[in-house]
C-alpha cells in the first residue's frame, strides 16, 4: 500500500506531456475540516489506462443485423506509480471543443501489490457524455481500493451525437445498449482478459448511472422496459405500425437483455435516472429488486423530472435504498465541472453547471455518499453504514448529519426506503 498525499487541489500548472497544451486543473484545494469526512483521498496512489473491448452478437440498431459491438473503458486502480506520469482527460464539449483536464491518477503505472481482492465499480454517463465525465469520482473511489471501470458509450458520446443538427441520432441505440454495455463490461473486468483480473473480487460489484446511465442501470439490477406504442414513436421517430411493433418487442427487455439479473451487482448508485417521468418501467419488476441503491436527485431536475425520480426510488424493492437530494439542483449533478472550453456557450456550459449549486460541492459530496454507500454495501464497513442517514431528515436538523462539517451541511434532504412502501401501489 502506498499513502500518497497527492489528491485533488494538486498538479496546479501541470503541462501536457505533449507540450502543446496545459492540461486543466478544475479543483481548488480546501481545508479538511470544510469537507465531507469521506471526500478525502484513500491510502493508494491510483492508476488509470484505456482498454478497448468488443461485445459480440450485438445488434446494429441503425440495420436490425448482428454486429460486433466496440467499447472504449477507462480503468482506475490502486497502483505504484514508479516513473509513470500524471494523467490527463481529453475529450471535447458538445459543441465539439477540445480540451485536457488534470488528474490525480497515474497513466499506465503498474497495480499496487498486497491490497488483496478488489471490488469492482462501473460508471455509466448520460446522453451525451464519456467515460471521464466522474473522473472525480473514479479517482476518489481507486484510491479507497475499489477497481473503477468508466464507459464511453458508443454512439452515445459528445465525439459522435452532433448536438447541433442531429442531436438525437444515437438516442435509440442509447435506450437499446445501455444496460447491455454496463453488463458486457462486469463481465470483461471479471475475466482473464482485463489487465486487471487477478486484483478482483469476483462476487463483489457496484455501478453507478448518471442520468440515462441511471435508465440502463435499473435493467442490469433487474428491471423490465415497459415501452407502449406512443412513447416508441415519439423516442424513435417509427411511424409504421410493423416498425413501432418490431422497436417495441427490441427495447422492452429485462436484466440487461439476460434472463436474470447478475448476482453480482450488490449496490447500485442511481444519479437523476431518466425514464420514471415516462414509467418506462414495469412496477412489478422495480418491486422485485433487492439490491441495495442509492438514489441521487436535484429536486429541480428539467431532465429526469424529479417526481419520476420519487417514483422509481419509492416503487423500488430493496429494502436498503435511499434518496439523497440536493435541494434547488437541477439535473446536472453527476459531472466534473465545465472546462474552460465550455464556457463559451450555453449549449456547452450547460452540460456541466448547475445554477444554485457550487458544482465542485457537490462533487465533495458525491465523492462522500458513493464511497459510503458502497464500503457499506461491498465492503461491509460498519462505520461506513453509520456515514448514510436513516429515515426522513434534512441535512440542516439538529446537530446534522454525521461526516458533514458544521455550516456545510445545508440543502440537502434525506429518504430510506421501506419494504413497505415498495411496489406498485
Amino acid at each position: 500500500m502506498l499513502t500518497v498525499p497527492i489528491r485533488i487541489g494538486v498538479l496546479f500548472g501541470l503541462i501536457s506531456w505533449s507540450g502543446a497544451q496545459a492540461a486543466e486543473q478544475l479543483y481548488d484545494k480546501i481545508p479538511a475540516d470544510a469537507a465531507p469526512v469521506l471526500s478525502q483521498p484513500g491510502p493508494y496512489a491510483v492508476g488509470v489506462r484505456t482498454s478497448k473491448i468488443e461485445i459480440a452478437d450485438s445488434l446494429q440498431v441503425s440495420s436490425g443485423q448482428p454486429y460486433t459491438r466496440p467499447l472504449t473503458l477507462e480503468l482506475w486502480y490502486p497502483a505504484t506509480p514508479g516513473k509513470a506520469v500524471p494523467a490527463q482527460y481529453q475529450n471535447q464539449t458538445r459543441s465539439g471543443k477540445a480540451f485536457s483536464i488534470a488528474g490525480t491518477a497515474f497513466r499506465d503505472a503498474a497495480p499496487a501489490t498486497g491490497t488483496g481482492a478488489l471490488p469492482v465499480v462501473v460508471i455509466s454517463h448520460g446522453y451525451t457524455g464519456y467515460r471521464s465525465l466522474m473522473f472525480y469520482l473514479a479517482e476518489h473511489l481507486a484510491s479507497h481500493g475499489y477497481i473503477v471501470a468508466g464507459i464511453d458509450h458508443t454512439d452515445s458520446t459528445n465525439a459522435e451525437v452532433d448536438f447541433a443538427k442531429a442531436p438525437f441520432s444515437g438516442f435509440f441505440s442509447t435506450l437499446y445498449h445501455r444496460a447491455r454495455d454496463q453488463q458486457a463490461t462486469l463481465n470483461y473486468l471479471m475475466s482473464a482478459k482485463s489487465p486487471l483480473f487477478a486484483h478482483t473480487n469476483p462476487d463483489k460489484a457496484g455501478l453507478i448511472g448518471y442520468s440515462m446511465g441511471g435508465f440502463g442501470a435499473l435493467s442490469t439490477l433487474g428491471a423490465c422496459y415497459q415501452f407502449q406504442d406512443a412513447m416508441v414513436q415519439q423516442l424513435t421517430g417509427a411511424s409504421q405500425p410493423a416498425q413501432i411493433a418490431a422497436l417495441r418487442t427490441q427495447l422492452n427487455s429485462c436484466n440487461a437483455g439476460q434472463v436474470k439479473a447478475d448476482p453480482r451487482w450488490q449496490a447500485g448508485i442511481l444519479l437523476a435516472p431518466w425514464g420514471g417521468q415516462y414509467q418506462l418501467f414495469d412496477p412489478k419488476s422495480l418491486a422485485k429488486i433487492q439490491t441495495p441503491m442509492l438514489f441521487i436527485a436535484g429536486d429541480q431536475d428539467d431532465i429526469s423530472g424529479y417526481q419520476g425520480i420519487v417514483q422509481l426510488f419509492q416503487h423500488s424493492g430493496s429494502p436498503a435504498r435511499f434518496l439523497l437530494t440536493y435541494n434547488g439542483a437541477r439535473h446536472n449533478i453527476a459531472a466534473h465541472p465545465a472546462p474552460m472550453a465550455a464556457r463559451d456557450s450555453e449549449g456547452d456550459y450547460g452540460h456541466y453547471a448547475e445554477p444554485a449549486w457550487d458544482i465542485h460541492q457537490i462533487n465533495r459530496l458525491n465523492q462522500h455518499f458513493v464511497l459510503a454507500m458502497l464500503d457499506c454495501q461491498l465492503k461491509q464497513k460498519a462505520d461506513a453504514c453509520k456515514l448514510l442517514p436513516t429515515g426522513q431528515s434534512r441535512s440542516d436538523e439538529g446537530k446534522g448529519w454525521t461526516g458533514l462539517p458544521a455550516r456545510y451541511n445545508t440543502g440537502m434532504s434525506w429518504q430510506q426506503g421501506s419494504a413497505s412502501h415498495s411496489g406498485s401501489k
